[in-house]
């Protein structure tokens, strides 16, 4: 069952609220003793999660839905940090990773349960049911909210993905997409310095992305290449902004990626642009989007 994209967070006692969580789909699945982990696009994913693989209810019947995570080093359910463990097809390699980047499967729906199948129920009356489970460690439930509202404010000022709200009397409704349950994802409007420019593909002179950073204690770092929001008439305006801001090498205190760097034109980093990303605190922008030029700041006032 999938989230349609919401507008606003919906009111009133009909919605429960929950964290968006910014990880892996999987379906888990315990018939017989045997746990079996798929995709949302229903590939076999057990092999690549051997700390997520063992029930806690044993061999329980059951089928749940939820997300696995993993914390980066600031402490947030983090996409990539996950990237390395996804697509693992060696039991060894695995759980070398397993104990390299620990994840959590957080369980959020109960569909089946001592072989009683619970989709056809009542969405409050699944999750009553999963919460006496007392699932706590490799697996865990996550809280539920009353108040959406609040919700949406406290995940957008903790740098969450954002907001899943879901009907109390949904049914589940396996791979449909259902405005019973809506998905509300934060973006951040923030300031980087530009380090550096990319030409449009074939072209040597026409402005098609911008590579940006963040100045901390360390120098400028390198927090991403951005090309949503550059058209033919911002990449012209741009293009007239760098004009003679050229550098021989990266002003980026650290190692910008080699998909990133060739073909980059190095710039003085005095540039200061506003860009939409979906979510906060994390070493590269996600989904970014270019707003505008700051023309009332400069880099020293970020």
């Amino acid at each position: 069952m999938l989230a349609t994209r919401g507008a606003r967070v919906p009111t009133g006692d009909a919605w429960t609220h929950e964290v968006k969580w910014d990880g892996v789909r999987a379906i888990t699945s315990v018939r017989g003793g045997t746990l079996r982990m798929t995709s949302r696009n229903e590939n076999a994913i057990t092999l690549a999660w051997p700390d997520l693989a063992t029930s806690p209810l044993g061999g329980r019947d059951l089928v749940v839905d939820g997300e696995i995570i993993a914390l980066n080093d600031r402490g947030l359910p983090d996409f990539r940090t996950l990237q390395e463990r996804m697509h693992v097809r060696r039991a060894t390699t695995a759980a070398r990773l397993a104990e390299k980047v620990p994840a959590i499967y957080m369980v959020f729906d109960l569909l089946r349960l001592d072989d009683r199948d619970l989709s056809g129920e009542p969405y409050e009356k699944r999750r009553l049911a999963l919460e006496g489970l007392g699932l706590d460690g490799a697996w865990q439930v996550p809280a539920a909210y009353d108040d959406g509202a609040m919700l949406f404010d406290a995940t957008l000022q903790q740098g969450l993905e954002g907001v899943v709200s879901k009907r109390r009397n949904s049914t589940y409704r396996p791979g449909e997409r259902t405005p019973h349950w809506l998905k509300l994802a934060h973006r951040h409007r923030l300031s980087y310095v530009v380090g550096g420019w990319r030409p449009q593909e074939g072209s040597t002179d026409r402005l098609a992305a911008l590579l940006v950073g963040e100045p901390t204690p360390d120098g400028l770092l390198y927090r991403g290449r951005v090309g949503s929001g550059i058209g033919p008439r911002q990449g012209a305006a741009l293009a007239g902004l760098v004009a003679g801001l050229g550098r021989a090498d990266s002003p980026f205190a650290d190692e910008v990626p080699r998909v990133d760097a060739v073909g980059t034109r190095w710039l003085e980093p005095v540039l200061v642009v506003d860009i939409d990303t979906h979510g906060r605190g994390y070493d590269r922008l996600r989904q970014p989007s270019f707003q505008g030029v700051r023309t009332d700041l400069a880099p020293e006032d970020l």
